[in-house]
């Protein structure tokens, strides 16, 4: 039997356009011409962290998919060759209140639509990129062996990207990340435009080194639309820290 057979035993299907789901726990498998993917999701939320390389589900999803694809934690396997000539691509996961990467940015070098500069951490990795003019994200993502290019601009709480703009690619999986478009467990009806202006007003005066203003866009604008309080409490910590390394994290 087929994995998705195996996962499917006992559970209702929907096919929607295209994209085969499969209901607690659930199974999508993708096509298109450019690539295809096999995400498994568990019905509880998967752990921010990418799993090991030992995860019994990436070892299943290895075995039926074969050896072109490969497995990037929470679930998830993608073909090995996206973006074309990366053997083992890398992965951003955005969790609750986290963001990680599974496997390496490689710099492959600036080329058409992503000629900005590339920048390394401590650990000699790429960590963070300057937007060049023309730049879009697909090619970005493409330079960097990142197959889900498009979570580079969520990520980094944004839109559109804009020249000069200095992205996170390498988030950290110990720092907490806060979601762009809504708390993670926002009510049907949230409003999410005061708090994804709020988010944006935070991440601009992390990188302008502002923790003043950080601190009055919190409380002002930001810290009463966590539905959850303790989420907003995880901020509040940082603030008193006045961490700007962390605080950039949180609003990349």
């Amino acid at each position: 039997m087929s994995l998705a057979g195996k996962v499917a035993v006992g559970v209702a299907v929907l096919v929607v356009g295209g994209l085969v789901v499969v209901a607690a726990p659930t199974v999508a498998a993708v096509h298109s011409e450019l690539s295809s993917w096999a995400v498994f999701t568990p019905a509880e939320e998967p752990a921010a962290e990418p799993a090991s390389e030992d995860d019994p589900i990436g070892e299943t999803m290895i075995d039926e998919l074969g050896d072109g694809y490969v497995y990037v934690g929470n679930g998830t396997a993608i073909p090995r060759d996206s973006p074309a000539g990366c053997e083992n691509p890398a992965w951003l996961h955005l969790g609750r209140m986290s963001a990680s990467l599974k496997g390496d940015v490689v710099d492959r070098g600036a080329r058409d639509l992503a000629a900005g500069t590339a920048h390394l951490d401590d650990e000699g990795r790429v960590s963070t990129y300057t937007v060049a003019p023309g730049d879009a994200l697909y090619a970005i993502g493409d330079r960097f062996c990142i197959a889900n290019a498009l979570t580079i601009a969520t990520l980094n709480h944004t839109r559109t990207i804009q020249p000069g703009e200095v992205l996170l690619l390498h988030p950290d999986g110990s720092i907490p990340w806060i979601p762009y478009f809504n708390p993670d467990d926002a009510p049907a009806g949230y409003q999410q435009i005061p708090y994804q202006l709020a988010i944006e007003a935070m991440g601009a005066a992390a990188h302008a080194n502002d923790l003043d203003a950080m601190r009055a866009i919190f409380a002002d604008d930001l810290s009463h639309l966590f539905p959850n309080p303790a989420h907003a409490d995880v901020i509040a910590d940082a603030l008193d820290v006045g961490d700007l390394d962390v605080l950039r994290q949180m609003f990349a």
